[in-house]
């Protein structure tokens, strides 16, 4: 190779280097919606199996009923740990999975509902009105589906743009009031029968979350206060 090639070869490397994109991240990868939804299926998938195989245990409806509140539990702490994570791990595209958690958390609520409904009330009317006026963890388990109903009506795009982000965002802070509510119905629900180990597990994750999220809010509260000035008289 002659001197004026060697000078050509060197000088287009950078010029191949600028030309070559940076490698994508992984979470935007186009297969990682699709594997999160598969992955938000298997529980239900595993209940199903459950029940077709008897495999629930003595009581089967029970089992239905307790597992589809379990996993809409999980899934709202995992749809409120995503800004967290996205923070500590430096990982914004974390954010494109929220909505997808937001709405798995729905989805294994409204089951939840449907089989105490179906499987304990028979799906008689009367009798599950009767029944939630009566039993206050039912009562407080309901306003928290209740609560998650705009939320989820207002998970897409179209919502967004006609809302406006700042409503928007004031009417999604809802969920931290649905996280309260349904850990106290989880708490309820297990006094009766004084097994605190789990919702225990619940309520240190779900505190801890929303500890940083009021951090934070403080933090910005305090950058934004003006400077005090302190006038010394001469």
């Amino acid at each position: 190779m002659t001197a004026p090639d060697t000078l050509r070869s060197t000088a287009s490397a950078p010029d191949a280097a600028r030309r070559t994109p940076p490698p994508r991240p992984l979470l935007l990868h186009p297969a990682v919606k699709p594997l999160l939804f598969v992955a938000g299926l298997l529980p239900l998938a595993m209940l199903i199996a459950g029940a077709a195989t008897d495999r629930l245990g003595a009581n089967p409806a029970e089992a239905l009923i307790h597992g589809t509140g379990q996993w809409a539990l999980r899934f709202l702490c995992l749809t409120l740990a995503v800004s967290p994570l996205r923070r500590a791990l430096h990982q914004p595209a974390l954010l494109r999975l929220r909505r997808m958690l937001g709405l798995f958390t729905f989805f294994y609520a409204a089951l939840h509902l449907l089989a105490y409904g179906w499987l304990d009330m028979g799906l008689v009317a009367a009798d599950i009105a009767r029944d939630i006026a009566k039993r206050p963890f039912i009562l407080v388990g309901f306003a928290a589906f209740v609560l998650m109903l705009p939320l989820a009506a207002t998970s897409f795009n179209r919502a967004i743009r006609a809302l406006g982000g700042r409503r928007w965002q004031a009417l999604h802070r809802l969920v931290y009031a649905v996280a309260a509510l349904a850990l106290l119905h989880f708490f309820w629900k297990s006094a009766g029968k004084h097994h605190y180990g789990e919702v225990s597990v619940y309520a240190a994750v779900i505190a801890a979350l929303l500890a940083e999220r009021l951090w934070r809010w403080a933090q910005a509260r305090r950058a934004q206060r003006p400077p005090v000035r302190i006038h010394v008289p001469l």
